[in-house]
């Protein structure tokens, strides 16, 4: 077992420090991991589990969903069941769940146990990290956090790769098997360095405050999840899914500012600079993982890429973010923070600008460095929103606010997918018709040869080719309307960054990196 010696005015005696800090990285790769190991083999699971476009993207919403809720409430347990137990609780499920993912036979099935896995694997990234936060002394806590947040980025940068070539070469259930080998080193590694921290019978949660917002979060998601597929409000279950959303939402606030402690503490919103950062995050969330999950169906139906070549060209996103990283955690104290928000967002609005124009003809260098440029300006976001969104928060505060801010992120991702995939299936209608409409035996379009030939609307077979192009074209445009509405929301977010105030003194990224996943 661990042993942690206390030698006052010291840094802490940690033995076995390095196996320490191997285990937790190895739990957190493998939570990072499935947020993105799935995108590439989601044609493939759409195919075996017999959904459609937008149904499958459930699979994605429902593990960050599941994540969000449970993040919030990952300190509790540790207070009152102990660290080490849970976090071996959270591999074991995390593990369990991952095996029944990729035994699944049905989308309901699939969409259950990735439920499990997110609500299991909640906990993985605030626990380890916080292992890292008690081994290190603070001299070398940046570089602990340092190689936290490489960790944490590893999973995206080696997701699409990993998932892809597996998928190609075994099977699209082995993304999800994978996690059984990583998942039994951390295990036995965690049983046997990691000590166990003290347990507090007293702690209490707000279970009111806390079923009232996941009631909330999980209406929400069915509401946009399923919107498009019953026509929204002219659905019975569409309208009683957006009144429990709106009750439970309002229940929470209530509760929050009557309760004397409530699940979530209101003055932590009185800091400006937490308040508009808690917007960017959530910004980035829709931004970021909603693109990821553009580009996947984007590269293999429209493109025709196979899956390994789809995943490696998603890769250097990854790359970018983490290459960036390492920069700004150079230039944090020495340039203004604002000055690193506004870069950020900047090149994710060039990124989605140029996404506009893309149509299957790209060329793939045009894919991977507009990736990269877009992971970049994911990496000039994530340590200097960390740094100024807690910087000016009180110490005793940050532990709440870390997991609000969480919150907010997870959010971001699970609705800004869920709103993108319904946009994608009703701008591909819309355009559709728009284009169709163009196509009669009239059309003096018709009267060369050559388009005759193929395309003659008179004929069964013509008219089946130009159905094909059409709805083609109409898919295009949809993305590139889905594109533009990501650039427009990175854009507004430049101004707003006007309205984060300058610490007196920015604080070292190390002290915050707890918002990283």
């Amino acid at each position: 077992m661990s042993d942690i010696i206390a030698i006052p005015g010291a840094a802490p005696v940690v033995a076995n420090r390095g196996a320490i800090t191997a285990c937790v990285i190895l739990a957190v790769i493998m939570q990072a991991l499935d947020t993105t190991i799935a995108n590439v083999a989601l044609p493939y699971i759409q195919g075996s589990v017999s959904a459609s476009a937008d149904q499958i993207n459930w699979v994605l919403t429902s593990y960050i969903v599941a994540a969000a809720i449970m993040t919030p409430p990952s300190g509790f347990l540790a207070a009152r069941f102990g660290r080490k137990n849970v976090l071996l609780t959270a591999i074991v499920g995390f593990v369990a769940a991952s095996v029944l993912c990729g035994l699944a036979q049905s989308l309901p099935q699939i969409v259950v146990f990735r439920l499990m896995q997110g609500l299991f694997g909640a906990s993985l990234v605030p626990l380890s990290q916080g292992i890292l936060l008690d081994i290190y002394s603070v001299e070398d806590r940046g570089r602990a956090m340092a190689l936290f947040g490489v960790s944490v980025m590893v999973g995206p940068v080696l997701g699409p790769v990993i998932g892809g070539w597996l998928t190609d070469h075994i099977s699209w259930r082995w993304v999800f098997y994978i996690n059984v080998p990583i998942g039994m080193l951390a295990f036995f590694g965690i049983v046997a360095f990691v000590s166990e921290t003290t347990k507090e019978v007293s702690a209490k949660l707000d279970w009111f405050g806390f079923g009232t917002l996941s009631l909330a979060i999980a209406t929400l998601q069915l509401f946009l999840d399923r919107g498009e597929q019953l026509d929204w409000f002219s659905s019975a279950e569409i309208q009683i899914e957006a009144l429990i959303c709106a009750g439970a939402f309002y229940l929470f606030l209530v509760h929050t500012f009557t309760a004397k402690k409530s699940f979530v503490n209101p003055r932590l919103f009185l800091d400006r600079n937490f308040s508009v950062s808690m917007f960017f995050i959530f910004v980035i969330g829709v931004t970021y993982l909603a693109s990821l999950a553009l580009m996947t169906p984007y590269l293999q139906t429209l493109m025709g890429y196979p899956v390994v070549t789809a995943g490696i060209v998603m890769g250097p996103r990854g790359v970018g973010t983490m290459v960036c990283m390492f920069i700004v955690g150079r230039l944090i104290g020495k340039v203004d923070t604002r000055l690193l928000l506004v870069l950020g967002f900047s090149l994710t609005a060039w990124a989605m600008y140029d996404m506009t124009g893309w149509t299957p003809d790209v060329s793939q260098w045009t894919i991977i460095y507009v990736g990269f440029i877009q992971g970049a300006g994911l990496g000039f976001l994530f340590v200097p929103l960390t740094t100024i969104a807690f910087a000016t928060l009180p110490a005793p505060m940050r532990g709440e606010g870390t997991g609000l801010y969480n919150l907010s992120r997870n959010i971001g991702s699970s609705v800004g997918i869920a709103v993108v995939t319904a946009l994608i299936t009703e701008n591909v209608q819309s355009n559709h018709s728009s284009i169709a409409a163009y196509v009669t035996p009239f059309n003096h379009a018709f009267n060369a040869p050559a388009v005759m030939q193929h395309l003659d609307p008179m004929k069964a077979a013509g008219r089946a080719a130009l159905d094909g192009m059409i709805t083609t074209q109409a898919t295009i445009i949809a993305y590139m309307d889905d594109f533009k509405l990501l650039m427009i929301m990175s854009l507004v977010s430049i101004p707003l960054v006007m309205l984060l105030r300058k610490p007196a003194s920015n604080a070292a990224p190390a002290d915050h990196a707890a918002v990283m996943e």
